[in-house]
């Protein structure tokens, strides 16, 4: 079955998730490091107050924390950490499928694109998507959403031996004393 969006739906773009653990916070949405100028071009044109937190970070040794940063992460708007700050909620405006509109669709990041393939192993669709809650996998019309997977795949490839993640510290208000924030070795 073809991969489309859901009828007025738009919950990819806002709801957010602890990952892995409540420990780190909620995670925002994937952003490479080249392309993480052009997103921020992009907010100041805009006029758009946004938040990239460093994601996934190297190093050669265990050191205080990593040498290199090989993705940022796009926080959402809300103090909660959901709401991607380039949807048009305000908007009466709406995309063709129905849902809220992104401010920078031809310009989002590859995470973006590749939604809702995820990776795991083997790669699968998001099981949160409400298209492949209702409809399951996709089996057709996802070869750009691949692409996009593979691109972000490849730029993150690394042996290096020491892997860090960051802990955003965004999250619920009640679950505020559990979530940590900076870098930690994974």
């Amino acid at each position: 079955m073809d991969f489309t969006c859901i009828e007025s739906c738009s919950e990819c773009c806002i709801s957010r998730e602890y990952y892995p653990t409540l420990k780190f916070g909620k995670v925002g949405v994937l952003v490479l490091p080249e392309e993480k100028n052009s997103i921020e071009k992009l907010a100041e044109r805009h006029g758009i107050s946004i938040t990239i937190l460093p994601r996934i970070g190297i190093s050669e040794t265990k050191s205080e924390k990593p040498t290199i940063v090989l993705a940022y992460q796009l926080m959402g708007k809300d103090l909660d950490g959901n709401t991607c700050p380039f949807l048009e909620m305000d908007s009466a405006e709406r995309s063709p499928h129905g849902g809220y509109k992104c401010k920078i669709y031809q310009d989002r990041p590859l995470a973006c694109r590749a939604y809702p393939i995820i990776e795991s192993s083997p790669v699968t669709s998001d099981s949160k998507c409400k298209f492949c809650e209702s409809c399951g996998t996709p089996s057709g019309k996802i070869e750009s959403e691949l692409e996009s997977l593979i691109a972000i795949k490849k730029r993150m490839a690394t042996t290096a031996p020491n892997i860090w993640r960051y802990a955003t510290g965004i999250g619920e208000i009640e679950y505020k004393s559990r979530i940590k924030s900076g870098w930690f070795l994974i």
